[in-house]
């Protein structure tokens, strides 16, 4: 009885001293305490079941309609909140009406129901949630119609609510539903199987409870891990299913196939934006929330400060009433923490599924795209287009959701000053529209830096990749100096649009801070001038707070915009890529072979490399090839014969007739494409394993005895490009990878030309007679002497078939065949009489040592020590390395002193706020302080305060600007001077990626989190130092959470740190993936291989993705207890403010703690954030710094050691006791050559494929230095001269081919030491004089589009 009188004594203080148990007040208090009952049973339940691993399979239909109650129901309470809280600041009958708590209590049940929407774990649960729904609903539908019955009215408050009740009860009736659903699926399948499903897709995440995801306390066990012992990659968890690269990329192919084809091909701008929103449009709903949320608890905060002041400012004031205040503010605290942090982390996992995306489609890209798509995208740019654009897009929606919250909460913050001072805030809007309009050119001009750099850092990648792969050929001219100082302009250029973009950033951070001083300034006169507010402690310190929380959206605003600019700029180039030409599927009709006995038909065939011009490469093309014929394709060079086969692969647009393909087709290219990993994976090429045919497959491409020799066998790990075996292996490879296959139709593009006559045969006769006996071979062929067993020859000239027939047919027909045939004889009968009379002139090359076993020319695999691989796992810093980067960086670019002046204006900058705001609290408590001299002094240190924040950014961004400079040139100069045997070793991605995603942070990123770190550390002591000036108590929790907050950061780094140091090991073999996939596209196309390359391009991508991810959420979870700790020193703070005696802190110091103390959680988190941001981007100088310090080669000159200019004058070649090998611990590869090389006389170097001749070349040139013996020329030891000296005297022409980007003049001579007649003379001499003749520009034309053979002979200059 006691307990019922109690309860019915609250009911009558609430319904205002009423106990009528028929009015509404009491009814609607009861539908309350019914509601209370529910959600006490509901979360004793969801504790009950934190532990329990359920997962409820729902469609995404039902799960969007759960958010979008959920999302009302959050509404519903934040206007009941609201209206409680109002009615207890606004109100002063304080305790006496508790109407207030009603409307809190309302509140509460609303914000619980929209969290029962989201969390219907287990069955009993959504029983029990879809009970407390459907009695809720009942209840306060049948109190509204007694309502309307009674008073024929009803509150417009009521209605929204109401209607909210209604989708609760849909809500109800669709769980029914699916739970009579579930029931009747459950009796019909097997518990044990259905249980094994569950555990075997579950990931990490997606079993986690309620509460881990609310705290993030799911990642706890791989903190806890790499806090015991540094991260490897195998201890990094798989991505979850819904995040993973192929759902992002099928459900954007969706969107994108859907928007190109309802537009018309004028008006495609923007596609690749509209398809992103298209598809993550919903998810980022639940981001908008948070960010609202957030925004209303930042807003929030100036009015719980004024609520305090004004409870500081009372005569008589109870403690039960601060307690309240107290409440609130911690409420307040914890929505703002919680938003914030779930905002910031689904919008990154969000970004990352669009970064994901956006990837796989650059690459799907490219695997489908035309040739003049291909030409007018390199392999750079594309990569470019991974690296740089698709990344960008992790950031994007992070920065998209920032943008318009800041806006929303800048318009609420003004909403809030106008409630606190009147129309004295109305004077305060100029100056703030004045600081919004000044952001408008700014941002523009940020827009055309960030443009103008993105454009010169495309073309110096572009560069940077196309010289890396050169980079042989390079050294072999001795022509470093030439690219090297043609990077060094390009970054030149780059660099100017850096140091603009960098240097304008401070005038921003000047904007920031002289806004809030101008602002309030001019609201304070306006405050005076209309007399809306006194100028008191609660007044000042509220408006203070208000243009904190104001000072916000204007600080980030532009760097928001100029980041959406960046994006804007990434999604142009993506979308003008994605929207470039694709391979048409009707080039070529391919068709199963089935019973044919045709393989290739081609009828009235055109096709042209470029369908602009007029005269087709090919023209005119009949040609009807049978089933298992052997047909030669021969002729002059350039005259088509690689053309025809790509028109049967579908490479060269069509522009008239059919091509007919009947059955698979297997291509070996002109240039072999080998990819890095094994030799029995390149051969396999992803077919399973059959050692009888692998067997026969390495036999007949003579690759038996080369696998014998390696250490690993078929194992032997390939370098990039196939860098570590010679010309004739590669080739050999690919040959065997085509044999393997097992296809119908075989195109062999001149595969004998890097091997010597004797393998040639050998692969003729085994491979292409033997092997390939009963399938169709096409082969391109300068090899005369085997057109006499092939079935059909085809003889090309000016991109026409001009015969066709037998040998004998075509020898008999008295045509330009037999003059290719007589002029191959001649070839051969004067190099007969050529080396009869010059034999006894080189008696004395046979008297030298030869190696006795076939050593590979290639350089390092072959006869390594066992268990040591050419490419080794990249370098990486394990464990805490202190401050030793950050060191590092300082002093290599030598900024110790931008550094030091950066710093003491932060120190500068610190004080003055201090002292501004500490002049507010105590000057407003003299009596005779005129306010003109308040706000003028107020103002005047303000000032101050603000210029010591553009010197702080100045200065620090003329350290960034140093650094990059003395770092980019530092890692330029030792890339050059690198030996060939690390480009041998290191993948071209590993140093591309350091050339441009670490030199980008580097660039930007570094410079200002150094600035940020610095600065947000010193506010974060001046603020604690403040709070214990006036309440010196508090100093017991700061201290204790300042250690704490310590201990976290470094239990959080030891995980971080080497989660960004994988990621950087993660990423790089994206890119290599992605330029290889680029170089050898039409070989994958040819097989058919599109889809297997994609599957495991998806791997790559979701390995580095999960690295992201995790990177996120620890960053989370490090936030997420930062603030609980300091928020803890907040509210210690408060609560000693409330017991202060009355009198002995004056209301101005308590709005002065209060005001610090409200913004110490955000400035801690900067802080924190800022300090481990720094500490992981300066990993990339880490990274940097391991390619600035590589063993160089030996020096260009030796001064003293020059040779004469007129050297070498004879030309006498001696070699003495010469022992090569690779590394210091490898064998030896050529064993103690002696022989002579007369002057004058033509030496041919004779041996078997892998035997060591290009090995012997290299020696000459210093590719590689001697173990011991000597090299003399001309009695002039060349390993005693420099490498220039030597490389300029000497000529080659390579294995392998390579023309640059850029015009015939400058591949011809790149160093411009040569006249145009000179130039035209080599020409003539290589038979090209006519060919480039007839070009537009002559030797001002473009050398990226010529043919195979016209770059063979053009590197003969």
């Amino acid at each position: 009885m006691v307990s019922l009188r109690t309860l019915l004594g609250g009911f009558s203080l609430i319904c205002e001293g009423k106990l009528d148990l028929g009015s509404f007040c009491i009814q609607r208090t009861t539908i309350d305490v019914i509601n209370l009952l529910f959600l006490f049973v509901f979360y004793l339940l969801l504790l009950v079941g934190l532990n329990k691993k359920h997962r409820l399979n729902v469609d995404n239909k039902r799960n969007w309609i759960s958010l979008a109650v959920s999302i009302s129901c959050a509404l519903v309470s934040l206007l009941y909140l609201g209206v409680g809280l109002w009615n207890l600041i606004a109100k002063n009958d304080g305790f006496s009406n508790l109407s207030w708590l009603v409307e809190l209590v309302r509140g509460l049940i609303w914000i619980s129901l929209a969290v029962s929407l989201l969390v219907q774990k287990s069955k009993w649960m959504k029983i029990l949630i879809s009970a407390w729904w459907l009695s809720f609903t009942l209840l306060i539908s049948a109190f509204h119609i007694e309502v309307l019955f009674r008073t024929h009215s009803i509150e417009i408050f009521d209605i929204f609510p109401w209607f909210v009740n209604i989708l609760l009860l849909f809500c109800t009736l669709r769980n029914f539903i699916y739970l009579a659903r579930k029931c009747a699926e459950d009796e019909s399948l097997s518990e044990p199987l259905l249980e094994e499903k569950e555990e075997k897709n579950q990931t990490e995440l997606c079993q986690a409870s309620f509460l881990s995801k609310l705290s993030f306390s799911w990642i706890n066990p791989l903190l806890s891990l790499g806090y015991l012992r540094p991260l490897a990659l195998e201890d990094i968890p798989s991505i979850s299913p819904e995040d993973e690269s192929n759902l992002a990329y099928q459900k954007f192919a969706i969107a994108w196939e859907s928007l190109v084809s309802e537009q018309s091909s004028s008006d495609r701008g923007n596609l690749v934006l509209r398809a992103i929103a298209k598809v993550y449009f919903k998810e980022n709903i639940f981001i908008a929330v948070c960010a609202v949320l957030r925004s209303i608890a930042v807003v929030a905060l100036p009015l719980l400060l004024y609520a305090f002041v004004n409870y500081s400012n009372r005569e008589e004031a109870h403690l039960q009433e601060g307690l309240v205040l107290l409440g609130y503010l911690i409420v307040s605290k914890v929505v703002e923490s919680l938003s914030q942090r779930h905002w910031f982390f689904a919008s990154r996992r969000s970004g990352m599924r669009m970064r994901s995306a956006l990837m796989v489609a650059v690459y799907q890209k490219q695997l489908k795209l035309s040739s003049m798509g291909r030409r007018r995208h390199s392999t750079g740019e594309v990569v470019n287009y991974i690296a740089v654009d698709a990344y960008r897009m992790g950031e994007f929606p992070w920065w998209f959701h920032s943008t318009w919250s800041l806006v929303l909460q800048l318009f609420m913050s003004i909403a809030v000053l106008f409630s606190v001072v009147g129309i004295g805030a109305i004077p305060g809007l100029v100056p703030l529209l004045i600081c919004g309009f000044f952001n408008m050119p700014f941002a523009r001009i940020l827009q055309k830096c960030q443009s103008e750099f993105m454009i010169a850092q495309d073309e110096r990648l572009r560069t940077t990749s196309e010289i890396l792969n050169s980079m042989k050929i390079i050294k072999l001219q001795s022509w470093e100096e030439k690219f090297k100082s043609f990077i060094e302009s390009q970054r030149g250029n780059e660099f100017k649009w850096l140091s603009k973009q960098q240097l304008l950033r401070p005038y921003g951070t000047v904007l920031y801070w002289m806004s809030p001083t101008i602002v309030s300034s001019v609201v304070f006169v306006g405050c005076v001038l209309f007399g809306s507010a006194p100028l008191n402690a609660g007044t000042i310190f509220t408006v203070l707070a208000t243009l904190r929380s104001m000072a916000e959206p204007v600080r980030m605003l532009p760097e928001a915009l100029s980041i959406l600019i960046q994006v804007k700029v990434s999604f142009d180039r993506i979308n003008n890529f994605l929207l470039d030409d694709e391979l048409k599927n009707d080039e070529v009709r391919k068709i199963p072979l089935q019973n044919s006995d045709r393989s290739v038909k081609v009828q009235a065939g055109n096709f042209s490399w470029d369908p602009e011009i007029t005269s087709p490469t090919l023209g005119n093309v009949d040609l009807e090839i049978k089933r298992g014929q052997k047909i030669a394709v021969c002729g002059p060079v350039g005259s088509g014969k690689s053309s025809l086969l790509y028109a049967v692969l579908g490479e060269i647009p069509k522009l008239s007739g059919t091509v007919h393909a009947f059955g698979s087709i297997a291509y070996v290219s002109q240039t072999s494409w080998i990819q890095s990993g094994t030799i029995r994976d390149n051969i396999l090429y992803g077919k399973p394993m059959d050692a009888d045919k692998y067997e026969k497959a390495i036999k007949a491409c003579a690759l038996d005895k080369d696998i014998n020799s390696f250490d690993h066998g078929d194992l032997t790990e390939i370098g990039q490009r196939g860098i570590n075996m010679s010309g004739g292996q590669k080739q050999r490879i690919q040959l065997a990878r085509a044999v393997y296959n097992d296809a119908d139709i075989y195109l062999l593009d001149d595969p004998f030309s890097a091997v010597d006559a004797h393998t040639a045969a050998v692969l003729f006769n085994d491979c292409v007679m033997n092997a390939l006996e009963k399938k169709t071979v096409i082969l391109v062929t300068h090899q005369v002497e085997f057109l006499s067993e092939v079935d059909r020859i085809l003889v090309m000239e000016g991109g026409k078939i001009t015969q066709s027939g037998s040998y004998e047919e075509l020898l008999m027909s008295g045509t330009p065949f037999e003059q290719l045939v007589n002029a191959h004889r001649d070839t051969i009968a004067g190099l007969g009489s050529f080396n009869s009379e010059s034999r006894g002139e080189s008696q004395g090359i046979s008297n030298g040592s030869y190696p006795t076993k076939q050593n590979s020319e290639g350089e390092i695999s072959v006869k390594r020590l066992p268990g040591t691989q050419l490419t080794q796992d990249e370098e990486k810093e394990i464990g805490d390395v202190g401050w030793k980067p950050f060191l590092d960086y300082v002093s290599v670019s030598k900024g110790s002193l931008q550094l030091s002046l950066s710093l003491l204006a932060q120190s500068t900058f610190v004080i003055c706020q201090a002292a501004s705001t500490y002049w507010l609290a105590f000057a407003i408590q003299i009596p005779n302080m005129t306010n003109s001299l308040l706000i003028g002094v107020y103002t005047g240190i303000a000032v101050i305060s603000a210029i010591s924040s553009y010197y702080r950014s100045y200065f620090g961004a003329h350290l960034g600007l140093k650094a990059s400079k003395t770092f980019f040139s530092g890692f330029t100069d030792a890339i050059f001077k690198a030996p060939m045997l690390f480009f041998d070793s290191t993948p071209v991605g590993r140093i591309l990626t350091r050339a441009s995603s670490d030199m980008s942070i580097l660039d930007f990123d570094i410079p200002f989190a150094t600035v940020f770190a610095a600065a947000a550390g010193t506010e974060v002591i001046a603020t604690i130092g403040i709070m214990a000036f006036i309440t010196w108590q508090v100093l017991i929790v700061a201290i204790l959470a300042m250690v704490a907050v310590k201990y976290i950061q470094g239990y959080y780094m030891s995980s971080a740190r080497e989660l960004i140091r994988i990621n950087g090991t993660t990423k790089a073999p994206v890119m290599n993936y992605a330029a290889e996939t680029s170089l050898g596209v039409v070989t994958i196309r040819a097989f058919n291989m599109m889809d297997r390359f994609y599957k495991n391009y998806l791997k790559l991508v979701d390995t580095d993705a999960a690295l992201l991810f995790l990177s996120n959420a620890t960053m989370e979870w490090l936030v997420l207890r930062i603030e609980t700790l300091q928020n803890l020193t907040l509210f210690t703070a408060a609560f000693f403010l409330l017991l202060l005696p009355k009198n002995q802190v004056t209301p101005g110091l308590v709005g002065l703690s209060l005001s610090y103390a409200l913004s110490l959680t955000g400035t801690q988190i900067f802080a924190s954030r800022w300090y481990c941001n720094l500490s992981n981007y300066i990993i990339s100088v880490e990274r940097i710094k391991q390619f600035m310090y590589i063993p160089a080669e030996p020096p260009a000159t030796i001064e003293d050691n020059r040779p004469p200019s007129f050297w070498p004058s004879k030309g006498r070649i001696e070699l003495q006791e010469l022992k090569i090998k690779y590394r210091p611990n490898a064998p030896l590869v050529l064993k103690g050559i002696s022989c002579t090389f007369r002057e004058g006389t033509r030496v041919g170097v004779v041996g078997r494929t892998g035997s060591g001749k290009t090995t012997l070349i290299s020696a000459l040139f210093r590719l590689v230095e001697p173990a011991s013996g000597k090299i003399l020329i001309d009695g002039h030891d060349i390993c005693s001269m420099g490498l220039k000296d030597l490389r300029m005297k000497l000529s080659i022409i390579p294995q392998e081919p390579t023309l640059f980007r850029g015009s015939i003049r400058n591949n011809l001579d790149p160093l411009g030491v040569y006249s145009d007649d000179e130039l035209w003379k080599a020409l003539e001499k290589c038979q090209l004089k006519t060919t480039i003749s007839d070009l537009p520009n002559k030797l001002d034309s473009s050398g990226s589009s010529f043919f195979f053979s016209f770059i063979i002979i053009i590197i003969i200059f």
